[in-house]
């Protein structure tokens, strides 16, 4: 339990940013207070309650990845659901309009290619064009998508893109699913955070630092626009993707695809109870479409093209169906580093006055949610080594 005379750290945003940052300056001995604006901890990593079990953030934990060791060494990860044999998984690939079960020799050839090769002053197209040609470089940057949830991940910066794309393709795969959702992990990070003597306050919205009592440092893990409002700072800006997300559920029928990647555009289709058969009742699969968005498309552009995946991946859903819904995650999707640009050009952790910022847009390496927790830690290091300081200016 926390010393009662440490310093006090208060957490603004219970997502995994927040329960990271709660967690670890727990442990280190401060007394925390965690306040969250919605009745459930979470944050985009929270997962649906009711019969079908969807999630709107991250649905894989990448073991590649430093949260990886983390959340495992504290008993937070729980049980993992097994991937589907990969010789069985049917991973399909749209590629000049048909199905296929190889991606491209070009994009293959790419993958050997060592992200720290990739420039970060060019795009990636006009890199990945130059070392296996365009149909390669095409190919590779629409499947790394479903990492970046852009619409045009060619664009962004060869380095950032590369990166993602090794990982995302690697084999065996980084890529593990946490039984029962996300919410699972979310809630053994609630867990760890109370036993630590965290004190939560759930339904507490912060729009400022007035609402704050500064008896100490600052960390605030939310999103760039909620930063943006509580610190009163219009240069919080980062960008970030505009996707549509279709979760569809449909009676089981075997032949279905697990995975659907579009090479000819940008889209990815996954049946999550193809791993996890919790997250749906008994007989039927629970499938998500994830479809970046152009500037230009609507919601309903969106849904017209997951509806396509879905026709050629898992026919005669329709006549399945048992429920659907869709939405569009706009600004949600983590950080996105155009050429000439890295992760140290994102919004600094140090705000000043002691406040640290955390969240997946701001100043951390990492694959998506990994942004967020190396942010976290680096948030609480900063904001421990400060009270030491302050503790030290004060007795000397």
């Amino acid at each position: 339990m926390p010393d009662t005379n440490a310093h006090h750290i208060t957490v603004i945003g219970g997502g995994f940013a927040g329960l990271t940052a709660a967690i670890s300056a727990a442990e280190a001995g401060a007394r925390v207070t965690l306040r969250e604006a919605h009745h459930t901890l979470g944050g985009r990593a929270r997962t649906s309650e009711g019969t079908y079990k969807t999630n709107e953030g991250p649905h894989a934990l990448y073991n590649g990845g430093p949260h990886w060791a983390w959340l495992k060494q504290r008993n937070l990860i729980g049980p993992l659901a097994p991937l589907p044999p990969l010789e069985g998984a049917r991973l399909r690939l749209l590629h000049h309009g048909e199905l296929r079960r190889t991606p491209p020799l070009a994009m293959l050839k790419l993958l050997r290619r060592k992200a720290e090769l990739a420039p970060v002053d060019r795009d990636f197209t006009s890199w990945a064009t130059d070392e296996v040609g365009e149909e390669g470089a095409h190919a590779a940057a629409h499947y790394v998508a479903v990492a970046t949830f852009h619409h045009d991940p060619g664009s962004l910066s060869a380095r950032f893109v590369q990166e993602r794309l090794r990982r995302a393709a690697k084999l065996p795969p980084e890529a593990h699913y946490p039984r029962g959702g996300w919410g699972s992990v979310v809630d053994r990070m609630a867990a760890r955070a109370w036993n630590m003597g965290v004190r939560t306050e759930t339904l507490d919205r912060v729009d400022s630092l007035a609402d704050v009592s500064r008896d100490g440092p600052v960390i605030v893990a939310t999103s760039l626009d909620a930063a943006r409002r509580i610190l009163g700072d219009e240069s919080l800006y980062g960008e970030s993707g505009r996707t549509a997300l279709v979760d569809v559920a449909f009676h089981s029928r075997r032949g279905d695809a697990f995975v659907v990647s579009d090479l000819d555009r940008t889209g990815w289709v996954e049946r999550f109870t193809a791993q996890d058969r919790t997250l749906a009742p008994d007989g039927e699969q629970l499938v998500q479409a994830q479809i970046p968005l152009a500037p230009n498309e609507t919601k309903a552009d969106g849904v017209a093209r997951a509806e396509h995946l879905l026709d050629l991946g898992c026919p005669g859903w329709r006549e399945r169906l048992t429920w659907r819904r869709a939405s569009v995650a706009n600004g949600r999707t983590g950080a996105l580093d155009r050429p000439g640009t890295t992760w140290q050009d994102r919004p600094a952790i140090v705000r000043g006055d002691g406040v640290y910022l955390a969240g997946d847009q701001v100043a951390a390496p990492g694959l998506l949610s990994e942004v967020s927790f190396n942010s976290a830690l680096e948030a609480v290091s900063l904001a421990l080594t400060g009270c030491a300081l302050d503790l030290k200016s004060t007795s000397g």
